[in-house]
């Protein structure tokens, strides 16, 4: 079990890349880790380190992805990180390089044995998330549901303003069709909120309920990419992380908060003018996201293959968005 074939990624090029991905992410991270030590928060730019369980430190750690030797000494030192082995003699020689030459490679069969489910899981939520049409009348109101009738219930984020107050807050919940399909959405809604969901999600059909046009399952699209880091190159984590970061902004801007002291002024979704804005923003990231799907897809496939799985169907560009 394992990959049939490895690819040598010169010294000089490897270090590049790492170099460039550490920049990336502390562009991201640093401020988040300042804002953490001075005991400060921030509603949108601290989600997808708080929500999610990749730590900063671990998104700093930059791979090249399966299938690919890095030698040097300073992938030497990789031996000992988790999911990394050194290459064998037949190996090296087929990489194109010398007997004992220091390199090291993704230990995909290691990861597999240890990985598989997660692997097939993440194959299956993508492909039938991308194989679904997009549906985009939502509108966010999956956020004013978590705070409907919040006098009777804890408020999630306790240091925000409610943008219309309470009472019009509770009536824009009233007053719209909620219809949210993604599950770990729903979960937040206020008791009151539940019966008023037009779909029933849960963890037992996520899997069949999944949708492209979904803000949540395509700011998920990090989740799926980092749970199969190292097997994933780091470029194409970080491209779901930065979906997600813009993503989550939008979200928030259309949400019952009042963020613009945060530099994040209103979607207005209450209004026939914030709810077309709120979907032509929603039908952009759909079709980005199908993007990164296919391309998460195709990472996946051989990993799939080298499991004894069948790979899932690719995407056409832009499935399901029309």
């Amino acid at each position: 079990m394992g990959l049939s074939k490895l690819h040598h990624l010169p010294r000089d090029e490897w270090l590049q890349r790492e170099a460039a991905h550490v920049q990336r992410v502390r562009t991201y991270a640093d401020p988040y880790l300042a804002r953490r030590s001075a005991g400060q928060k921030h509603p949108v730019e601290d989600f997808l380190f708080t929500y999610y369980t990749q730590k900063p430190g671990q998104l700093l750690r930059w791979h090249p992805g399966a299938g690919v030797v890095l030698s040097g000494a300073a992938a030497a030192a990789r031996s000992g990180w988790k999911y990394y082995r050194i290459p064998d003699a037949g190996e090296l020689d087929a990489a194109g390089l010398a007997p004992g030459t220091d390199a090291v490679t993704v230990d995909v069969e290691r990861f597999l044995s240890e990985r598989r489910e997660a692997v097939q899981f993440a194959g299956i939520i993508l492909a039938g998330t991308a194989a679904r049409p997009a549906q985009f009348g939502c509108f966010g109101l999956h956020e004013w549901a978590m705070v409907y009738r919040q006098d009777k219930f804890e408020l999630r984020h306790e240091y925000l303003k409610l943008r219309l107050g309470s009472e019009r807050t509770d009536r824009v919940v009233e007053d719209n069709r909620i219809r949210c399909s993604h599950f770990d959405a729903f979960r937040f809604y206020t008791p009151d909120a539940v019966p008023l969901n037009t779909l029933e999600p849960s963890r037992e059909n996520q899997r069949s309920m999944e949708q492209p046009g979904c803000l949540h399952a395509n700011m998920d699209l990090y989740k799926w990419a980092y749970k199969l880091a190292p097997a994933l190159p780091s470029e194409l984590v970080m491209d779901c992380f930065e979906l997600s970061w813009r993503i989550r902004a939008m979200d928030m801007r259309a949400s019952p908060y009042e963020l613009s002291e945060w530099g994040y002024p209103p979607i207005r979704i209450e209004t026939p003018e914030g709810k077309a804005e709120y979907v032509e923003q929603q039908r952009a990231f759909a079709a980005a996201s199908q993007d990164l799907r296919r391309r998460l897809l195709l990472e996946l496939a051989p990993l799939l293959t080298a499991a004894g799985a069948a790979a899932p169907p690719l995407p056409a560009a832009q499935e399901g968005l029309l």
